[in-house]
């Protein structure tokens, strides 16, 4: 039987970032990983030979001393990693409500501030007391800083308002307060269910800069394999835990793998699904208490996504990559409620894309939708559906079709649609529960899997831990792997990486 010092369940950017961290403190470290390859949404897939990016798509945090530029640096993969800056005003564009007014945003927290005043002259000291609000939660939450990481973490006052109360207090224009809230797309939960802080700590990164990166997620892949080879990382693929066995003193000693392999390690941390945590670990150790919270978890919205390329006669690598967010209302509650009836809101992603010296022109758009959309076939699995569902899919793609070309009329004869996928696509491709596309909803007051679970050896982290996309996740690995290395020792490593 193996023994290692750390096993880390799951392969997307969490477990990829906190096996890197543990290897470079000398820990020996086992990646288990239940599909055929690491990096689970990061990974893009080819069709027709077009690469198109499955979960990550954009982020922010490329700015000095921002939380994601210094995790990159850390990690020595900052320049493996080439951000596409959305660096025009027009290239992040929100189209909000019936009469579908465009609000475009620059990057830059002060231009944005000012930006979003000159479109609410009368708004002013609302969109300052908002972007004050903000800053003021970021600046004070020790995990946005790595300098400051080993500042004690506090909740604060605005970690139990919801973003919903801020901006009703703040102002009564709806569009104003749909644009405040237009990134509640980024992590899937409604205005009155997250907290202002968590919002904030979301968003500020996103108002700072708004990026692309070269290769999408198949970048961020490759400069970890790179360093993993460097240090004492292992990877096994194909493998999932079926057993935690030989427990006592309330730690795992054994751990059984689904092809029948035997392991075994001092910590042991899962960053995939909380609720395919509560599957693995043994019950009859486990208080109804924990069990009841972690099932209570509701999933945060997913999409239903369209993957294409617009044909045309100029070069892709002349097309500037743009980010369009459609809100057909302004009450952005009803946008992200399962039982909207309206039309849902759908964001549209374009960039540019070379593979073996060919360029595309590449599109892809993302509609919001929810497992209960499809729980008529959630006992399906890819490629064996039932015909009423690909009716379902057919009527979706065609939608949506028809709302990229209205917004694009210009693309009407050159956009040609190259695959779709459902929830159910990404439940499945992914084996997560439910193909949600940010883990669980962070609501108001619950208390996340995260840290150290009730078994003493067994950590939790991830984007369910403690904020959605890869700045959150990474986030997450990044605090777990201070508690596992040590604080004098991991403070240490942390100041040297980022020359302070």
């Amino acid at each position: 039987m193996k023994k290692y010092d750390d096993i880390i369940v799951g392969s997307g950017i969490s477990g990829l970032t906190l096996a890197l961290l543990l290897g470079m403190n000398g820990h020996k470290v086992l990646l288990v990983e239940k599909n055929a390859h690491i990096g689970g949404s990061l990974r893009r897939f080819y069709s027709q030979g077009i690469p198109f990016d499955t979960g990550f798509h954009f982020t922010g945090g490329f700015y000095k001393n921002g939380i994601f530029q210094d995790m990159l640096m850390v990690l020595g993969i900052k320049d493996h990693i080439q951000p596409i800056y959305l660096s025009e005003e027009k290239n992040n564009q929100f189209i909000v409500g019936p009469e579908k007014t465009t609000y475009n945003l620059p990057t830059g927290y002060q231009r944005t501030i000012e930006k979003i005043k000159e479109y609410f002259p009368r708004e002013e000291h609302a969109i300052d007391k908002y972007f004050a609000m903000v800053k003021s939660v970021c600046n004070q939450t020790a995990a946005m800083d790595l300098r400051k990481i080993s500042m004690p973490t506090t909740l604060l006052d605005e970690d139990f308002l919801s973003l919903d109360d801020v901006l009703s207090q703040l102002t009564n224009n709806h569009r104003l307060k749909a644009l405040l809230a237009g990134y509640s797309m980024c992590y899937g939960v409604k205005p009155q269910e997250i907290s202002f802080a968590n919002h904030s700590r979301i968003c500020y990164s996103l108002y700072e800069s708004v990026a692309r990166v070269k290769d999408g997620g198949d970048a961020f892949i490759k400069a970890f394999q790179k360093c993993f080879k460097e240090f004492n990382i292992e990877i096994m693929c194909n493998r999932y835990i079926t057993e935690c066995a030989d427990i006592q003193n309330n730690c795992v000693g054994r751990f059984a793998l689904n092809t029948g392999e035997e392991i075994s390690c001092d910590q042991c941390i899962f960053t995939i699904h909380p609720r395919e945590v509560l599957k693995t670990l043994p019950k009859n150790h486990l208080s109804k208490a924990f069990v009841d919270r972690v099932s209570a978890f509701e999933p945060s919205a997913g999409f239903f996504s369209v993957y294409g390329v617009v044909e045309s006669t100029n070069s892709a690598d002349d097309f500037t990559p743009t980010i369009t967010s459609l809100f057909p209302t302004t009450d952005i509650n009803q946008l992200l409620d399962p039982g909207n009836s309206g039309v849902p809101a759908m964001v549209i992603m374009q960039n540019a894309e070379e593979v073996n010296g060919k360029s595309y022109h590449v599109l892809s758009a993302l509609e919001v939708s929810f497992s209960e959309h499809v729980k008529a076939w959630k006992l399906s699995k890819t490629g064996n559906r039932p015909s009423d569902y690909i009716k379902y899919k057919q009527q979706h793609v065609s939608s949506i079709k028809e709302r990229i070309i209205e917004k694009f009329p210009e693309y009407k004869d050159s956009f040609k649609i190259v695959d779709s996928a459902s929830i159910l696509t990404f439940r499945d491709y992914l084996n997560s529960p439910d193909g949600s596309a940010y883990g669980v909803k962070q609501k108001i007051g619950q208390f996340n899997l995260f840290g150290k679970l009730p078994l003493r050896n067994i950590y939790a982290a991830g984007q369910s831990s403690m904020l959605p996309g890869v700045v959150g996740a990474m986030m997450s690995s990044f605090v777990v792997g201070r508690t596992i290395v040590g604080k004098e020792k991991y403070d240490h490593f942390i100041a040297q990486r980022l020359c302070i």
